[in-house]
């Protein structure tokens, strides 16, 4: 995507492990930097959304979209980021007419300005939690229009706001009150030079009040269009924030909010649900025998062949974590998830992707299934725990092969 300016990796410590789009510097470490710090000190794995910050090897101005990883005994192992440039705000942004005094801005809920158009460097960053507007609009509403003064230039505008419904985030329009309303003014000062002066004119001043009426709900439509255009910007955020950036397979949050979904429908309907937790066999060898950016490779090709196997559009390849990845199938029973889970091993094995450490000489997989129906589904992580029995099962039962449990 021409919006991402890297994806990085870094390891407990904030040394860097891998960068998608330039060589790693000497000694290069973020250890310091606040999605670094949110991660290791948070053990939640959801998606945090930095403050904007300068690349230390570039001077860019980007933002961060990074998630925490563990190690298998679910210990702090390290940040996944993914920059996005501010310049490809900028550019978005500066598509949209909002006149001489007008600004667009996104930020984050906890009033932590993200960008801005104009672009202006000292605003970067700034925090504006304690402005009235955001005490008196933005903290209880999540859309609306406001008439305010700026904290930040000191202007003042016709504000619409709206707070996205999946993502941590605030955009605002803005068009300059005295030059959005300055045709308004003089028609005003004209109709009461006209009234004073011509009392019989009554038809020419209700002219002049229509003209008045129309002019201020174009611009009016002009807000509105210009807050459509920031939802779109939106919608490709949240699309992003629900994607793996490597694989390019649903991310965990992805994966659990449809597991839940399709449980409650599958409880509704008294359908099928089945699940497989597939994971790469002798992974941590293959990345020690060919490095990270070969295992990088792996993960991708692997997931490339669940999709092809996996096709249904209902049906959901996710990566669960690490070298661990779910297939969601709603509609599908123990009978069905094993055709699946063949076909998965048979492409694999023509696939053929080279592994010098393992006992195949080829990459392969373990595959645990469960499936559930009606209130076998009330307690959703006992399907989870099953498919994860059923994958132990797979693995000490000599890898390369599926293996199934009941749920409990």
């Amino acid at each position: 995507m021409p919006q991402l300016s890297g994806v990085t990796i870094y390891d407990n410590q904030g040394r860097w492990l891998m960068s998608s789009n330039r060589p790693i510097p000497a000694g290069a470490n973020s250890s310091d930097r606040a999605y670094f710090i949110h991660h290791r000190d948070d053990p939640s794995r959801e998606t945090f959304i930095g403050p904007p910050i300068q690349s230390r090897t570039n001077q860019e101005w980007v933002i961060t979209l990074s998630r925490r990883f563990n190690d298998p005994r679910g210990e702090f192992a390290g940040v996944v980021a993914v920059t996005l440039g501010i310049e490809n705000f900028l550019r978005l942004f500066g598509k949209i007419d909002v006149g001489q005094e007008g600004a667009i801005g996104l930020s984050n809920t906890d009033g932590t300005l993200l960008v801005r158009y104009p672009f202006r460097e000292q605003d970067m960053g700034r925090n504006f939690s304690k402005s009235p507007i955001y005490a008196k609009y933005l903290v209880d509403r999540s859309v609306g229009t406001a008439s305010f003064t700026s904290s930040l230039d000191g202007v003042e505008r016709l504000y619409a706001f709206r707070k996205s419904d999946r993502l941590p985030l605030i955009t605002t329009v803005a068009l300059g009150k005295r030059e959005a309303l300055a045709a308004w003014r003089m028609e005003a000062l004209l109709s009461t030079v006209v009234v004073a002066g011509l009392l019989g004119l009554t038809a020419l001043i209700g002219c002049f009040l229509i003209l008045d009426i129309r002019r201020r709900t174009e611009v009016e439509g002009q807000l509105r269009g210009a807050q459509q255009q920031l939802l779109s910007s939106n919608r490709q955020l949240e699309l992003l924030a629900m994607k793996d950036p490597l694989t390019g397979l649903a991310n965990r949050r992805c994966f659990d909010e449809s597991l839940a979904t399709e449980a409650r429908r599958a409880q509704r309907a008294n359908a099928s649900l089945a699940l497989m937790m597939i994971d790469i066999d002798h992974f941590k060898l293959f990345n020690d025998s060919l490095g990270h950016v070969a295992g990088d490779a792996c993960l991708q090709a692997v997931g490339r062949v669940l999709e092809e196997c996996v096709r249904r559009p209902s049906d959901l390849v996710a990566r669960y974590g690490g070298e661990e990845m779910g297939v969601i199938m709603p509609d599908t029973d123990s009978d069905g998830a094993r055709i699946v889970a063949h076909l998965i091993l048979s492409r694999l094995e023509q696939e053929n992707i080279a592994h010098t450490s393992s006992p195949l000489g080829r990459v392969s997989v373990s595959i645990g299934i469960a499936a559930a129906t009606g209130a076998e589904l009330n307690h959703l992580q006992g399907l989870i725990e099953a498919a994860d029995q059923a994958l132990y099962i797979a693995k000490a039962s000599g890898r390369n092969r599926f293996a199934e449990a009941k749920v409990e």
